[in-house]
């Protein structure tokens, strides 16, 4: 579980909430049901015309990645093709079929089941990126839907602005009434400000990163999965697997090994 995540989270709703206590008056005048309607209602009205049904009821499983996926570090897969690899040049490829009972990830599986059935290289090749593209696009449509709720939500807060500020000068006369419109004017913008920066601007960026990170570990392993189908040696598989980090790792790694 990544753990950044959720203490961002709790921070900034910690810190938003203690402001209020300490400028006193309590929680109950930032409540506004209106606002709220307004806010979150519209966001989603908006996004849900903007992406068909489906794709945005996927959305919970794409920021699930957020909270709970971890993939493997670079240097754990490079380590698993190394062993893969001496059991492949010992043993032969169909001896990996006993190794996968151990390995969890589905990619990696999905992989080695080709290799040990005797896919080619090319076909190897072509299915994994196939599959890749495909994850890629799902994590890319995942970060839109929430690019939109996070561009919809300022402006429904500025519509509410509007609609309360309409409602205040109507009653000008009334002074019972101005409260009630200037809560629905400043509430909204103060909704629209915390979903949008607090919520969906850093799950759109944190899933741009896990996006990233997944790209560079798939390619990784379809590299070590290659060279377990061409019968590269051990070190020469983690020489070319090695590519894939910074040379500062890259070096650590090796000073590490060294000692």
């Amino acid at each position: 579980m990544d753990k950044a995540t959720p203490i961002g989270m709790i921070l900034g709703i910690g810190l938003i909430l203690i402001s209020i206590a300490i400028g006193g008056g309590g929680l109950m005048p930032f409540v506004d049901l209106p606002s709220i309607m307004i806010v979150f209602g519209g966001s989603i009205a908006a996004t849900l015309i903007n992406f068909p049904l489906a794709k945005v009821l996927s959305v919970f499983s794409v920021v699930k990645n957020c909270f709970f996926v971890k993939l493997p570090e670079p240097k754990e897969a490079i380590a698993t093709f190394s062993d893969l690899s001496a059991v492949a040049r010992r043993d032969g490829l169909l001896a990996l079929e006993s190794k996968m009972e151990k390995i969890d990830d589905p990619f990696l599986k999905r992989g080695l089941e080709l290799v040990v059935g005797g896919s080619t290289k090319e076909e190897l090749t072509a299915l994994l990126e196939k599959e890749l593209a495909y994850i890629e696009q799902r994590h890319g449509t995942g970060k839109k839907i929430i690019d939109s709720i996070g561009a919809a939500a300022p402006a429904f807060g500025m519509i509410g602005t509007l609609i309360g500020l309409v409602q205040m000068l109507r009653s000008l006369d009334d002074p019972s009434n101005i409260g009630a419109g200037m809560a629905v004017a400043l509430l909204t913008t103060l909704y629209g400000a915390v979903v949008a920066n607090l919520f969906c601007i850093p799950l759109a960026g944190k899933l741009e990163t896990k996006g990233n990170e997944e790209t560079l570990i798939r390619e990784l392993m379809i590299t070590g999965l290659q060279s377990l189908v061409e019968g590269h040696a051990p070190r020469a598989t983690e020489e070319r697997l090695l590519a894939f980090l910074s040379p500062g790792s890259r070096s650590t790694g090796n000073a590490q090994k060294a000692a």
